[in-house]
């Protein structure tokens, strides 16, 4: 089975690469630039552009799509949206039997840009010639963690402390995209997440005391919509089965102690 990964790259596409090897699978992935790996065939195309997704696709069964562009401008839209119907059109002419896409727990509901643009992809994916799954994953811990970093660094760790998170291990989101490949089109979605739904500020108390760090915690409630949907759980889900790896986990492996297992 030879199957193309766009996004290969990318945190999660290193992550489904080894898996899809250990099984046998023939890997295609894509990339702009001219890669060279004795286990993986990677060919050159542009999402952007279109350029040379027909001859990426072509002679394979399936296609996991992790590409993304989020929070670009205007290239999000070409990359995400665009670049999606380019990539279905090809697959769908290269006869394609089963096209996985990842997209975020919450894009139908949480009011922000980017996940207007996955939501769309989404439609492009429902909306194609080729049988389809969309595996919606909630946040990788790494993103929390350097969203933490980012609000820390006038000195507290300022945030909505009502915002619930819901995060996932990108290795166990991996192992999902893999079996759901290996299960064939669902022509449904299918949402994956971690198994703690946690506060904004229990989380930032865990990263601040793996940290050792004594830093206070400065709580600003977030406005208008975007707020609400958050400390509603907009990022969250009560889909099972779930991940199994933990916040402190996470923090464990990062900074060193047992963490929670």
């Amino acid at each position: 089975m030879r199957v193309l990964v766009t996004g290969a790259s990318g945190r999660l596409g290193q992550a489904v690469v080894p898996r899809l090897l250990a099984d046998g699978v023939t890997v295609r992935a894509t990339s702009r630039h001219r890669r060279v790996d004795p286990a993986v065939e990677w060919v050159p195309a542009d999402l952007a552009t279109g350029e040379g997704l027909p001859a990426a696709v072509a002679g394979t069964e399936a296609v996991l799509h992790l590409a993304s562009a989020p929070n670009q401008g205007s290239r999000t839209h070409q990359v995400d949206v665009l670049g999606t119907r380019r990539l279905v059109v090809a697959a769908g002419q290269a006869g394609v039997r089963h096209l996985v896409y990842v997209s975020i727990v919450g894009v139908d509901r949480v009011p922000f840009g980017y996940y207007r643009h996955k939501l769309a992809a989404e439609e492009v994916v429902r909306s194609g010639p080729v049988p389809w799954t969309i595996l919606r994953a909630t946040q990788f811990p790494q993103f929390l963690a350097e969203l933490l970093t980012r609000s820390s660094r006038l000195g507290p760790v300022i945030g909505d402390r009502a915002v619930l998170a819901q995060p996932v291990d990108p290795a166990e989101v991996a192992d999902r995209l893999v079996a759901r490949l290996a299960a064939g089109p669902l022509d449904d979605v299918e949402e994956y997440a971690g198994p703690q739904v946690l506060r904004f500020d229990e989380a930032a108390r865990a990263w601040q005391a793996a940290k050792g760090s004594r830093r206070p915690f400065l709580p600003v409630r977030l406005p208008g919509r975007l707020g609400r949907s958050l400390r509603a759980g907009g990022l969250t889900t009560r889909a099972t089965p779930t991940g199994t790896r933990t916040w402190a986990d996470h923090l464990a492996d990062t900074y060193g102690g047992t963490g929670k297992r």
